[in-house]
């Protein structure tokens, strides 16, 4: 008798351990399974917002503004100082190059440790891994006005200014992304177009949507990633 339960034991216990293994062996499979499921969609998103991206670069003239939206903490707070429109959290002026789309842009932190003005290439600049959306604005400029902004924001990138942590309005030699859009379309333009000031800590800022709520610029294209 006790032969017989030791070996309906082991038994038991063999059974036990088949079936665990069955068992582990369905949940890797269906793991993977769902493992290859969620790939392929991440890749079919991807895939999607990039033909947005690029369809987008047809629309985009040099001259244009360029805004995104940033999916990190500090592009968060720089949203909500606009006053009437949140959406966007950094901005750059459209450069057309040698058959290559750029965007010149003011940034600090990490993303730019030595904080010079920066010049990326627009699929850079919009990439849906660091950005929920972007949007394609325009002012209203001849173009000749055009043609001399695009250069004031390439004559700042060559001379090396650097990024202003200290968002100060007065200064030339260091900028913030809204004040380079700012002083050098004004300066484009020459002070036709009016671009409101707005009071931040005691001080004059320029909000991002300060930038294109107003009557000069006119609205080209906003994108919306599905990636989220």
């Amino acid at each position: 008798m006790i032969f017989f339960q030791k070996i309906t034991f082991k038994k038991g216990r063999l059974f036990c351990c088949l079936l665990f293994f069955i068992t582990a062996c369905n949940h890797k499979n269906e793991r993977s399974d769902i493992s290859k499921d969620n790939k392929a969609k991440e890749e079919k998103i991807l895939n999607q917002d990039m033909t947005l991206i690029t369809n987008a670069m047809e629309l985009v003239r040099p001259g244009d503004l360029i805004l995104r939206t940033g999916r990190d903490f500090t592009s968060d707070i720089m949203r909500r100082v606009s006053h009437l429109d949140k959406t966007y959290s950094h901005c750059g002026i459209a450069s057309l190059e040698n058959d290559t789309l750029f965007v010149y842009h003011a940034i600090g932190g990490e993303w730019n440790p030595d904080e010079k003005l920066r010049r990326d290439p627009f699929e850079i600049f919009c990439n849906p891994f660091e950005n929920k959306g972007f949007g394609v604005f325009r002012y209203n400029l001849s173009d000749t006005q055009r043609v001399k902004f695009v250069a004031l924001a390439h004559d700042c990138y060559s001379s090396g200014v650097k990024f202003d942590m200290q968002f100060n309005l007065d200064t030339d030699d260091r900028m913030y992304c809204s004040e380079l859009v700012y002083k050098t379309v004004k300066q484009a333009a020459g002070n036709r177009i009016d671009i409101r000031e707005e009071q931040w800590n005691g001080k004059k800022f320029i909000a991002i949507d300060d930038l294109f709520k107003n009557p000069f610029c006119r609205e080209i294209k906003r994108v919306k990633f599905q990636q989220q």
